[in-house]
């Protein structure tokens, strides 16, 4: 697969079909790699990447910190995702896109919207993370990093990351577990940081990536001024609250809630919907 360096972070992407540009923003949660499009959740049934590259050209990537893509110890935030993101477009030298986002891909998704409205075309947010069960999930996810730290060090979270443990299956692996197993020299940098510093990182990230019981990525008062087309897919379980996408329904000015229930939402009635909104705005 391709890669490019974007902001000093190496970044793993492919590119599908052929087509008006449209920048996907993979689910997975802090998995959040291109395979996801094809194997996580309800995006095995729909197979957005094959389905949609018929009409479009489909740019997937790796986010910074997961899959085969590079990742540096900082405080982590939804604009520097989505400065990646734009990053990768300009790369393949696309000034505007459509935005697709799934799971928590919706967060950079409209992260990206609100700082680079310019560049955004139209929104897809389908299924998007947030509602207070995944508030407090996530919460407790960097509470047993911060705590395995605390008791093991930093020594001991390299071993899981190399073990191929993810914050995501694993959360004692920490954020960074991916670049860790990539990088023999990212783990060697990674295990002499300052301990006290990088606890402190992390309880940050934490408290900037999971701030609120509803949608996060971009603040409720930039959402109402973004002047931006949206379709609202919503979902229905522990990190998808029905909630979240009726949140984004009451911040968004153009956006569209598609009001069917999960039940309802087969993978050929999702790509049509995808693609009926798509099409409206060529």
């Amino acid at each position: 697969m391709p890669t490019v360096v974007i902001d000093g972070i190496e970044t793993n992407y492919e590119v599908y079909g052929s087509g008006p540009p449209l920048l996907m923003m993979a689910p997975g949660g802090f998995d959040s790699t291109i395979e996801k499009w094809s194997t996580a959740g309800v995006w095995k049934g729909m197979q957005p990447l094959e389905s949609l590259a018929k009409h479009y050209t489909c740019i997937a990537y790796d986010r910074r910190e997961a899959g085969a893509s590079g990742g540096r110890v900082e405080r982590l935030n939804w604009p520097g995702y989505a400065k990646q993101a734009k990053g990768l477009l300009e790369h393949l030298g696309h000034d505007r896109a459509f935005i697709m986002g799934g799971c928590m891909g919706v967060s950079v998704a409209t992260a990206f919207g609100v700082i680079y409205p310019e560049a955004t075309m139209g929104l897809v947010l389908h299924w998007p993370v947030g509602g207070p069960k995944w508030h407090v999930g996530g919460v407790e996810r960097f509470d047993t990093h911060h705590a395995f730290l605390a008791s093991d060090g930093l020594d001991a979270v390299v071993s899981l990351a190399k073990e191929g443990k993810t914050f995501w299956t694993n959360p004692e692996a920490g954020p960074w577990a991916a670049a860790i197993n990539n990088d023999d020299s990212f783990a060697k940098a990674f295990a002499s940081q300052d301990a006290d510093r990088y606890a402190g990182l992390i309880a940050a990230t934490g408290r900037t990536l999971y701030d609120r019981d509803t949608a996060p990525g971009a603040e409720p008062e930039e959402l109402m001024a973004l002047k931006v087309p949206a379709i609202i897919i919503p979902g229905h379980d522990v990190a998808h609250a029905t909630s979240a996408a009726r949140y984004l329904e009451e911040c968004l000015p153009e956006g569209e809630y598609w009001d069917v229930a999960v039940e309802q939402q087969t993978p050929d009635a999702v790509r049509e919907r995808i693609l009926g909104f798509l099409a409206s705005l060529k």
